[in-house]
């Protein structure tokens, strides 16, 4: 899926629709969105969006909440600091990629890049004067640690994409220096433990989370080396008790295992009548300030540095309250989180490449799409800033700047949007985004070089084509396209999809060749064909052992082998014997490598054992009507298990692309 995806959301009932871009890492072909271009050349315009840094974004969070709220839809955009860390995104796609291959993927080489800037445009409809309302913000995001206790992120930085960056003039400065801090869920439960556990072991000197609580209670244990400087503090400490003038003391910087035993001293020597803090200079060397305080003030000042901790914790969690990062394990999960943070979300390139849509436009990038929802048949919307927002001038084109972005992406909905109205009797000039008109497009995720899954369902199972006419090719490492191409010369027009440097997709153009193909690689030393079904059916295979067997465990396998041997070998000539060493004799008549074991115990498992044998053992163990019966029963699971007619076979069925693709 391409990046910055651009995508719409109608909230729960009760709330105004949404227009989102889809924002999971996980999920982007190009994550690296290229930022903004440098407009200070002649000409441009002055800056076109609230800028949102860590100074001011408490004191503007109000203005984000009131656009959200009174939106009738809202566009998103980010920019990031890379695409891939590995492979190159073309090279790691596969026009075969099933979504969940595509999702694990992307998810796989994208998780450590930074979002860097984040984009928001919310619309609202003017009924009276027939035009929308815009209020746009640009965020600068940076998960800087706040204090020694909150997660130290790191994160990879691709050098393309920086030195991208830097050619449009971006400020790496306001990202590093003042973006919005944030914390993802379980950073933030983490936290706040923390926090309360120091709380619970804080003492008379003060609340650090290396005091016990029964520090106090016996004199401190100084090496040899720090005693003199230990000294020097308390000399100090007396001299501050006396003096009639001075409330305070600051003590020079020192190492933190100082600072300890400072805490460590004050709070047993000095019980009650001083308070102790750890502060950090502009160039944040750290260092102890001692205060004259009765125990009123002393828990007064107490509770105010809790108070200030309590800020400062929730600063750190700062642009979680606009957004919530999306980092789920499987596809599954992340469908389900998506539409639980995003109920509808609609992709405007995946709109733009569907009927009635697609015959008319060419290139669906997000620049090339705006300029062309200009032309006929297409109508640009009618747009206004609202008091005290700035506004984009398209003119400029100041893109990838993420608020920039979410702008035109608003843009391209409405005019589709209004586009569907046309079909109407009598025609609509305006479609709403509440409208039935939009329903087809909602919580489809566009796939980037996907041949025959154009979309990610969010709502459902994907579509499974039949894939019927597709071979999976292995060959060695040498080969080039080329060699495939001389390979299958005599089966006409073929596609060719690359799936590493030995093996690759082939598809046919005529279905019924594919089992001639697959015929002339059974002889064949260099190389190996087969059907699409039989490589999704074996690679299902080992990733079902992979999760029952772990490393190591067929030790223990092969020992229950060896004695199963024994005992089937002594019971191989009685009618009864128990069900267990039914299985087990089976297994037993194998000479089982590890690859074989894996057969034979799967085989127990899926009830994959020939027919014959449980018609024999049964029929001995059991009356002869009960050994039929549960013959039978095992021929029915057979059945069900079997790759042929199994639940894949009927879900592609279920799940044909649609001809409007």
């Amino acid at each position: 899926m391409r990046a910055g995806a651009r995508c719409s959301r109608k909230s729960p009932p009760g709330s105004p629709p949404l227009l989102r871009s889809v924002l999971p890492g996980s999920l982007r072909n190009s994550a690296s969105r290229r930022l903004r271009r440098a407009r200070e050349g002649p000409g441009c315009s002055p800056p076109c969006r609230m800028e949102i840094i860590r100074n001011n974004f408490k004191s503007n969070l109000h203005k984000v909440y009131q656009a959200i709220e009174e939106a009738d839809f809202f566009a998103i955009d980010g920019e990031f600091s890379g695409i891939s860390d590995g492979p190159s995104v073309t090279a790691l796609t596969n026009g075969f990629d099933t979504p969940e291959e595509r999702y694990q993927k992307l998810k796989k080489h994208s998780m450590d890049f930074l979002l860097f800037q984040f984009g928001l445009c919310t619309f609202k409809y003017d009924y009276t004067d027939s035009k929308y309302i815009t209020k746009s913000f640009n965020f600068y995001v940076f998960p800087k640690p706040f204090n020694r206790s909150s997660p130290d992120i790191k994160f990879v930085c691709q050098s393309s994409s920086i030195d991208f960056l830097a050619s449009q003039g971006f400020d790496f400065n306001k990202v590093f220096r003042n973006g919005i801090p944030y914390l993802n869920q379980e950073e933030e439960r983490q936290l706040r433990e923390q926090y309360d556990e120091k709380r619970l072991q804080s003492n008379g000197a003060g609340a650090l989370s290396y005091i016990s609580p029964n520090t106090s209670k016996c004199p401190v244990t100084i090496p040899e080396d720090q005693k003199k400087f230990i000294d020097q503090v308390v000399e100090k400490i007396e001299d501050l008790l006396q003096s009639e003038e001075n409330k305070n003391l600051d003590l020079e910087p020192c190492t933190g295992f100082q600072r300890k035993l400072i805490y460590q001293t004050l709070s047993w020597k000095y019980p009650k009548g001083i308070h102790v803090e750890t502060l950090e200079t502009e160039k944040k060397e750290r260092y102890i300030v001692v205060s004259k305080v009765d125990e009123e003030e002393r828990k007064r000042r107490e509770q105010q540095k809790h108070a200030k901790e309590q800020e400062e914790l929730n600063d750190a969690v700062g642009f979680s309250r606009v957004i919530h990062a999306i980092a789920s394990s499987d596809l599954n999960e992340f469908k389900e989180m998506t539409t639980c943070v995003f109920p509808r979300l609609l992709d405007t390139k995946l709109m733009a490449s569907t009927q009635p849509f697609k015959d008319l436009i060419n290139n669906t990038s997000l620049a090339e799409l705006e300029k062309r929802l200009k032309e006929p048949p297409f109508n640009p919307p009618k747009v206004e800033s609202a008091e005290g927002f700035p506004s984009y001038d398209t003119a400029s084109e100041q893109l990838h700047e993420a608020g920039y972005d979410a702008y035109i992406t608003g843009l391209c909905f409405i005019s589709m949007a209004d586009y569907l109205g046309s079909f109407l009797s009598p025609p609509k000039i305006h479609v709403s985004a509440r409208s039935k008109l939009i329903e087809p497009f909602f919580n489809k995720l566009f796939l980037m070089r996907v041949m025959d899954i154009p979309y990610l369902n969010l709502e459902g199972p994907d579509l499974q084509p039949k894939r019927d006419h597709v071979l999976h090719v292995t060959f060695p490492k040498e080969w080039k396209t080329s060699d495939l191409y001389q390979l299958f010369s005599a089966f006409g027009n073929i596609q060719i999809s690359w799936i590493d440097d030995t093996s690759a997709f082939v598809s046919l153009s005529q279905p019924e060749q594919v089992k001639i193909a697959v015929n002339t690689s059974k002889y064949a030393e260099s190389y190996r064909i087969q059907t699409y079904a039989d490589y999704v059916g074996k690679k299902h295979e080992e990733k079902q052992l992979k999760r029952k067997w772990p490393e190591g465990s067929w030790k223990e396998v092969e020992r229950k082998r060896l004695s199963t041997q024994c005992m089937s070998y002594a019971l191989q000539n009685h009618c009864y014997g128990s069900k267990s060493l039914t299985a087990t004799s089976t297994v037993g008549k194998r000479d089982l490598s590890p690859t074989q074991a894996e057969a034979g115990v799967e085989a127990r498992v899926s009830g994959e054992i020939s027919d014959p044998e449980f018609e024999t053992t049964d029929a001995c163990a059991e009356s002869p009507p009960e050994g039929r019966r549960k013959a039978k029963k095992f021929k029915r699971m057979k059945k069900d298990f079997s790759p042929a007619g199994g639940i894949a076979d009927s879900s592609a069925k279920l799940f044909e692309v649609p001809d409007t693709w």
